[in-house]
C-alpha cells in the first residue's frame, strides 16, 4: 500500500505540473502576434507609453502610409503641416471601442486649429467587413483606413497590443505612443495634442 501510494502521489505531482505548464504555454500565447481576433492581444492594462525604434531598411517612416475606404493611397508626409493622431484598432476589441468615443471628441474639439485623426484597422481579414457599421456605430467623422503592412511593421513590431495610438507633431515627429486604454488614457491624448498644436516650429 505504501509504495502503490508513493505512485499515486508522483503521478498526482506530473499531472499538476503538466497541467501548469499547458496554462503557462497558454499565456504566453496570448502575447503572440495573430491577426486572428482571437489571438491579438488588446491592452487592458493601464496604458504604457513609449516610442517604436526598429530600423528602418529603405523607407523614412514619412513614406509610409495606409490605403483609404476609396481606394487612395496616404502617407505620413502627406499630413504635415497638421498634428497627426493614428489609431490602430479592431471592431471587436473592447478597449478601442472604448477609446475610439474619445478619439471623435477629440477631432470634432480641435480639427479646425489642425488636428487629424486617422483609424487604421488592424482586426484581421474579416474585420474590414465590419467596419462601415463600426463607424456608424461611433459616428466616426475622420478617416478609416487599412494600414500598409511596413507601417504596421515599423511602428507594433515591439508590441502588438490594440489600441495603440500614435501623436506626431506638425513636423511630422512622432511625440507620443500610447498602448492601450484606460480613463487616463484620454487627458494624456490630449495634452500631448494640444502642445502639438501650440507648439508651431518644428523641434
Amino acid at each position: 500500500m505504501t509504495e502503490l501510494r508513493r505512485k499515486l502521489n508522483r503521478t498526482g505531482r506530473l499531472v499538476l505540473l503538466l497541467t501548469q505548464l499547458a496554462l503557462l504555454l497558454c499565456l504566453m500565447s496570448c502575447h503572440s502576434y495573430d491577426p486572428e481576433p482571437p489571438s491579438t492581444p488588446v491592452g487592458s492594462q493601464p496604458p504604457k507609453t513609449a516610442l517604436p525604434m526598429p530600423p528602418v531598411n529603405r523607407r523614412s517612416l514619412g513614406e509610409m502610409g495606409w490605403e483609404l475606404t476609396d481606394g487612395r493611397h496616404s502617407i505620413l508626409n502627406d499630413y504635415k503641416g497638421s498634428v497627426l493622431v493614428l489609431d490602430f484598432y479592431a471592431t471587436w476589441c473592447e478597449p478601442c471601442r472604448v477609446s475610439v468615443p474619445e478619439l471623435v471628441a477629440l477631432q470634432k474639439k480641435y480639427a479646425s486649429k489642425g488636428l487629424k485623426v486617422v483609424g487604421l484597422n488592424v482586426g484581421g481579414p474579416g474585420d474590414t467587413q465590419k467596419v462601415p457599421a463600426f463607424a456608424q456605430e461611433f459616428s466616426i467623422q475622420y478617416p478609416l483606413a487599412m494600414p500598409d503592412d511596413e507601417l504596421v511593421g515599423f511602428l507594433m513590431s515591439d508590441r502588438t497590443d490594440i489600441p495603440q495610438t500614435f501623436v506626431f507633431d506638425r513636423a511630422g515627429v512622432l511625440q507620443k505612443r500610447v498602448i492601450g486604454f484606460d480613463p487616463s488614457a484620454g487627458d494624456l491624448i490630449e495634452k500631448v495634442i494640444q502642445h502639438a498644436l501650440n507648439n508651431t516650429g518644428t523641434d
